[in-house]
């Protein structure tokens, strides 16, 4: 009821403790704080909380125009809500080191596991889109060392991402990524990698646990969960999956209403009133209040 039985730490250490593991972490979107709910019951390791998700909830494109109190206060409204670990998009991390390491505090104080930042210039843009820039190596390895210098709990698991394959290539990716983990990164997100092989040559790179990045539409087809896995990625996520699944399954609704006037036709594919229920873990509230739950429907 009300929130996760588990501490921060604890959720830190069963992220590390997966991150070291044999097994793929698999960690689908979380977009509300309820669809977290549905990844933990439905079995998966963790949930990826999006900053372009984030944005796309405020109507505004993923360019880096979110604040950091925005996305401290969605990753704690989601995090609260789960045992499962959660890893958040920190964008470019809010400006330069001073700002990344407030941004470290801001988002440890909201319960997540890890965290990433990022080496584009600032406004940031979407990952897969063409016209990205990167701030030079030093300016990328300052971030990390803020970040890294700022934590108060050493469980929390600090992720470096880098975009310069998109930018200058593969070797200067793999160059990148050894940098950053020199300079303190738990874990290593090479975005927008094209083909299974260069995510072979990053995992030979580093040996620091890798995260692919799994979003439709995207530079790379959708490759599989064992496909990941034979090439040595650790980490996997599904950042806007859920988003786009219910803003489609909302779309057609919409249609319908206005094709037919009703929503009886579509009232077969929803998700029952008791089942909402369910996962709002409505029982327990009544447990704890008897006066405050009457429903018995379907």
């Amino acid at each position: 009821m009300l929130s996760t039985t588990s501490t921060p730490t604890e959720r830190r250490r069963a992220f590390r403790a997966g991150l070291a593991s044999s097994t793929l972490q698999i960690l689908p979107g979380a977009f509300t704080p309820l669809s977290v709910r549905l990844i933990q019951e439905k079995g998966f390791h963790g949930a990826y909380i999006s900053g372009a998700v984030m944005a796309a909830e405020l109507g505004l494109p993923d360019i880096g125009l979110t604040t950091l109190t925005e996305v401290a206060q969605r990753a704690h409204q989601i995090s609260r809500m789960s045992d499962l670990p959660t890893l958040v998009d920190a964008d470019t991390g809010f400006g330069e080191p001073m700002n990344v390491a407030r941004t470290v505090h801001e988002l440890e104080d909201a319960g997540v596991a890890g965290l990433h930042i990022e080496d584009q210039v600032n406004p940031k843009r979407c990952g897969h889109l063409d016209g990205k820039q990167v701030v030079d190596g030093q300016t990328a390895v300052q971030r990390i060392k803020a970040a890294v210098d700022a934590r108060r709990d050493d469980q929390l698991v600090i992720m470096a991402r880098t975009d310069i394959r998109g930018v200058e290539g593969l070797d200067a990716a793999t160059d990148r990524a050894k940098a950053l983990v020199d300079a303190g990164a738990d874990a290593i997100f090479p975005e927008a990698m094209g083909t299974l092989e260069e995510f072979a040559a990053m995992r030979a790179a580093v040996d620091v646990p890798i995260l692919a990045n799994m979003t439709e539409f995207g530079k790379s087809r959708l490759f599989t969960h064992a496909e990941l896995a034979d090439v040595g990625v650790d980490l996997v996520i599904h950042p806007v999956s859920l988003l786009r699944i219910a803003f489609g399954a909302i779309e057609r609704g919409l249609d319908a209403l206005l094709e037919t006037g009703t929503l009886d036709g579509e009232v077969e594919g929803m998700q029952t009133r008791g089942r909402l229920y369910e996962l709002l873990d409505y029982e327990a509230y009544n447990s704890f209040d008897s006066s405050i739950f009457t429903y018995t429907g379907r």
